[in-house]
C-alpha cells in the first residue's frame, strides 16, 4: 500500500517527525507532496490536520494507519517550501507545521468545522452579446415597455463589460430586467475570480529614478552580482537620505526584464503604504504588498498573486520573506539591522536568515540596506563574505542636519523639569513661525512610566506580571504592557492614602506638555495605542503629510524610512532611555534608533536640524549618532564585541524555561545548564551562563529563567539543545514547565 510521510500539527516539539499513513485508494491521486490532509493522530485517534511531505510505495512499519480525507485540490507548498519548513524545523527550534504556519496566509487555514477561514471572492461580469449597435437598436425600441432593460444595454453599449452589481447600482435597475435580458441571450453573465486589493498608485507608471554618480557606482557593482547568477550577499550602506530606494527600484527593474522575482521587506508597517505606493508607480500590478494590516481576504488573495506568478514584486513586512514567488532573483532587506525582523513568538526566526537561506536554494542576491548596519552584517562585509558599497552623500547633496545635544541635568539645574527643555522649545517656536513640521521621538507609549506614594513607596504593580503599570492619561486608566492588564488609578494611595506622584514619561505625556506649550498648534501621536485599528497608521501618515501639522510625537514607528520634505526638526526626547539595557546590542540599538531619527530632519529643500536631550551628554554613543558617524561607532563596538566575544565571533543560543511554578522552571532551567555543561565537556569555546531570570521575570503569571550558551558555530549545539527540549517534554519531572530554544534572542 502507498504511504505518505505527513507532518502533524497535533505533535508539539518532542513529538514532531515525520509519520507515516497509508493512502487509500480512492484518494490515491489526491495525496502527493505539499497538500494538507487530515489523519488520526494519538491513541485516542484525535482528528488532525497535516502536510504530505512525501511519498513512498510501502512503510517500514506494520499497522499504519490511514489518511482520511484531503483538503486541499492543489499543493499548497512545492519541493523548495517543504526543505524550508524542514531546514526551519532544524535551525529554529520548531514544529515542521509551525514553519508551514508561518509560511502560508491565516485564509488558508481552516475552522473547526472544516471551512476555510476566506473563501476564494468571485465576480459575476455582464457583456453584450450581441453587436453594440445593435443592443442600442433594441435599446430603443424597449424604452417604452421595458425601461429598465433599456437603460441596461444603453449602459453596456457604452463601458462594454461590467460587473452586475456595478450595472445595478448605476442604473437602477432590478436583478429581473437583466436576467430577462440574459434570457432573451441579449447579454451574457460570467463568473470571475476576483482579487481583494489593498489602496496602490493606479495612474500612469513612472519612469525609472536618474541616479547620480555615487548611485550608478553602487547599481552598477550590485547589478554585476545578480549577472552571475550564484547565491551571494552585499551591503548597501547609506546615509539617511543617500536614495537607496533609487537604487533598489532599478535593480528590480532589471531583475524583472531577466524573468526574475524580488521581494522588498521593510521592518514597520507604517513604511509598507508608502513603499507600496512608491514602488507600484513604476511596476504597477506587478507589485504585491503582505503585511498584517492587511485583511485576511486581501492578504490571501496577494498571496494567491504572488504564487500564479501575476505578481513578481513583494513588498513586506517580516513575513513577506517567506512570499511563493517564482523564479526568485532578488531579496532586499531595508534598514536591516531592525529587531522587528526578529521573530518573537514560535517559530523564533529572523527573516534574514530565512532570506539567506531561500537565497543560497536559488541562486539569488541578498541585499541588506542600512544608514546603521547592523554589527554582524557590517562585519561579513569587511572580512570579504559579503559586497560592501557605500552612498557618502544625501541625494542631491543635500546636508545632514546640524544636531545639538541638550544636557537635561542643566535643565532642571534651571528650574526646568518638564520634558521639553528651552533649546527645544525654542526650536519648535521657530518652525511653527516657518510653516515648517516637527518630529519628537520617545520610544515609551503612555503617559507615565508609573505612579508611586511619595509617602509610603507604594507602586501599582501587574498582579500578573513583575512590572509596574504604566499610566495612559487618554483613559485614566493603568495598564500593562506585557499581559494587557487593566485597572482604574485610586484618588489617593491605597495604601496609606498619601498623595500619588506621577513618575517617568511616554508619550501622551509628551503629547500633552507639547499641547500646553503651543497651544494653537496642531499636533499628532503616533504609537501603538493610536495605531491599534488595520489601516489606520496609513491615515496618520497621510493626515500629516496633507494637512501640514506642526508637530507628531512618536516611537519608533517615526524613525524609520518616512519621507517627509517639511519636517525640519527633530527631537529625540529621551536619548539614553535604550542605552543602559542589560543586552550587549543596546549601544547598537540606541545609536540606530537616534541616527534614523535624526535623518528624518531636512529631506526637501530646506536644511533640518535636531535635538537630542540626554543625561549623559559625553556619552560616546551618543555623540557618535550626533555625528552620524557610523564607522566610528562600528570600531568601537567591534572592538567591544571582540572582547564579549558576543556576535559576530560566536553565536548566542538560549533554552528558556517557563511555568506557574518559580521554585520548579528554577530547578528545570538548572537541569537544563547541567546536561549543556555534560554535553559540551569536549567542545572548545562553549560557555554556558545562567540559570538567570530575564529582565521581565514573570509574564501572565508565568515565571521565566534563561540559560544562554556562547559557542563558536551553534550547529552541534543544536544538536544538543533540540535533544534537551525533547528531555524536559517527556520527564514527568519537569511537567507544568515548557522548554524552549532561541538564536540570538532579543533581549
Amino acid at each position: 500500500m502507498p504511504i505518505a510521510k505527513i507532518a502533524v500539527s497535533a505533535a508539539v516539539y518532542w513529538l514532531d517527525k515525520p509519520y507515516d499513513y497509508g493512502i487509500p485508494a480512492e484518494l490515491a491521486g489526491a495525496v502527493k507532496p505539499g497538500v494538507r490532509v487530515t489523519v488520526p493522530f494519538s491513541r485516542g485517534n484525535r482528528r488532525s490536520e497535516g502536510i504530505v511531505l512525501s511519498t513512498a510505495e510501502e512503510s517500514g512499519f506494520e499497522n499504519i494507519k490511514n489518511v482520511e480525507t484531503v483538503l486541499d485540490a492543489e499543493p499548497v507548498l512545492d519541493e523548495g517550501q517543504i526543505k524550508l519548513a524542514l531546514w526551519m524545523h532544524d535551525r529554529f527550534f520548531c514544529t515542521v507545521y509551525d514553519a508551514v504556519k508561518a509560511m502560508l496566509p491565516a485564509g488558508m487555514w481552516f475552522t473547526a468545522e472544516g471551512q476555510r477561514k476566506v473563501a476564494d471572492k468571485y465576480t459575476e461580469f455582464v457583456t453584450l452579446a450581441v453587436a453594440a449597435e445593435d443592443a442600442a437598436e433594441i435599446a430603443k425600441n424597449r424604452r417604452r415597455k421595458a425601461p429598465m432593460q433599456a437603460r441596461l444595454l444603453e449602459t453596456l453599449s457604452a463601458v462594454g463589460g461590467v460587473s452586475s452589481h456595478e450595472l445595478l447600482s448605476f442604473t437602477g435597475a432590478s436583478r429581473q430586467s437583466l436576467k430577462a435580458l440574459s434570457d432573451a441571450e441579449l447579454v451574457r453573465l460570467s463568473v470571475e475570480e476576483t482579487f481583494r486589493r489593498p489602496a496602490r498608485y493606479e495612474g500612469e507608471l513612472l519612469p525609472l529614478p536618474e541616479l547620480n554618480e555615487s548611485q550608478r557606482a553602487a547599481f552598477d557593482g550590485i547589478s554585476a552580482m545578480t549577472e552571475r547568477g550564484e547565491a551571494e550577499a552585499a551591503l548597501l550602506f547609506g546615509v539617511t537620505g543617500s536614495g537607496k530606494t533609487a537604487i533598489y527600484i532599478r535593480l528590480i527593474d532589471k531583475l524583472l526584464k531577466a524573468g526574475k522575482s524580488s521581494i522588498l521587506l521593510v521592518p514597520e508597517i507604517a513604511l509598507t503604504p508608502q513603499m507600496l505606493q512608491t514602488f507600484s508607480s513604476h511596476f504597477g500590478d506587478e507589485i504585491a504588498v503582505l503585511h498584517s494590516s492587511l485583511s485576511v481576504g486581501e492578504r490571501y488573495d496577494e498571496w494567491k498573486r504572488i504564487r500564479s506568478g501575476e505578481a513578481r514584486v513583494v513588498v513586506g513586512t517580516r513575513s513577506a520573506v517567506f512570499a511563493p514567488v517564482r523564479e526568485l532573483g532578488l531579496v532586499i532587506i531595508d534598514e536591516e539591522q531592525e529587531d522587528t525582523y526578529k521573530s518573537e513568538n514560535t517559530p523564533r526566526y529572523h527573516a534574514r536568515d530565512v532570506a539567506k537561506y531561500r537565497c543560497s536554494k536559488s541562486g539569488a542576491l541578498l541585499l541588506l540596506g542600512s544608514a546603521t548596519p547592523d554589527v554582524e552584517s557590517r562585519y561579513a562585509a569587511e572580512t570579504g563574505r559579503y559586497g560592501y558599497f557605500v552612498l557618502p552623500d544625501r541625494f542631491n547633496n543635500m546636508e545632514l542636519p546640524g544636531v545639538r545635544i541638550v544636557d537635561m541635568k542643566r535643565e532642571l539645574r534651571r528650574g526646568n523639569g518638564g520634558d521639553i527643555s528651552s533649546v527645544l522649545r525654542e526650536e519648535i517656536e521657530a518652525n511653527l513661525e516657518r510653516g515648517e513640521q516637527s518630529i519628537l521621538f520617545l520610544n515609551r507609549r503612555g503617559a507615565n512610566k508609573l505612579i508611586t506614594c511619595g509617602e509610603c513607596g507604594y507602586t501599582y504593580k501587574c498582579p500578573r506580571c513583575s512590572v509596574s503599570l504604566t499610566y495612559h492619561s487618554a483613559n485614566r486608566k493603568l495598564m500593562c504592557h506585557y499581559c494587557g492588564y487593566v485597572q482604574n488609578v485610586d484618588a489617593a494611595c491605597p495604601e496609606c492614602g498619601g498623595r500619588l506622584n506621577y513618575v517617568g514619561t511616554g508619550t501622551q505625556k509628551v503629547e500633552q506638555e507639547i499641547r500646553e506649550l503651543f497651544p494653537d498648534a496642531g499636533v499628532l501621536r503616533m504609537d501603538t495605542d493610536t495605531v491599534s485599528r488595520a489601516g489606520s497608521h496609513e491615515a496618520l501618515l497621510e493626515r500629516f503629510r496633507r494637512e501640514k501639522i506642526p508637530i507628531m510625537v512618536g516611537t519608533q514607528m517615526v524613525t524609520k524610512g518616512l519621507n517627509f520634505e517639511n519636517v525640519t526638526l527633530v527631537g529625540v526626547i529621551s536619548a539614553d532611555q535604550s542605552l543602559y539595557a542589560g543586552d550587549y546590542r543596546a549601544g547598537e540599538r540606541t545609536f540606530s534608533l537616534i541616527t534614523q531619527v535624526v535623518g528624518r530632519s531636512g529631506r526637501g529643500e530646506r536644511p533640518g536640524r535636531a535635538v537630542i536631550q540626554t543625561f549623559t551628554p559625553d556619552n560616546e554613543t551618543i555623540r557618535q549618532a550626533a555625528a552620524q558617524d557610523y564607522d566610528s561607532f562600528y570600531a568601537s563596538e567591534i572592538q567591544l564585541r571582540r572582547l564579549q566575544n558576543t556576535p559576530p565571533f560566536s553565536e548566542i543560543l538560549s533554552v528558556t524555561a517557563s511555568g506557574q511554578d518559580e521554585a520548579a522552571v528554577l530547578r528545570c532551567a538548572a537541569a537544563v545548564r547541567d546536561m549543556l555543561r555534560d554535553g559540551s565537556r569536549d567542545k572548545s569555546g562553549v560557555i554556558i551562563m545562567g540559570p538567570a531570570p530575564l529582565a521581565v521575570v514573570k509574564v501572565n503569571n508565568r515565571y521565566r529563567y534563561r540559560v544562554n550558551v556562547s559557542c563558536p558555530n551553534g550547529r552541534d549545539m543544536r544538536k544538543l539543545i533540540s535533544a534537551i527540549i525533547i528531555k524536559c517534554g517527556t520527564d514527568k519531572e519537569f511537567r507544568g514547565v515548557s522548554v524552549y530554544a532561541d538564536n540570538n534572542p532579543p533581549d
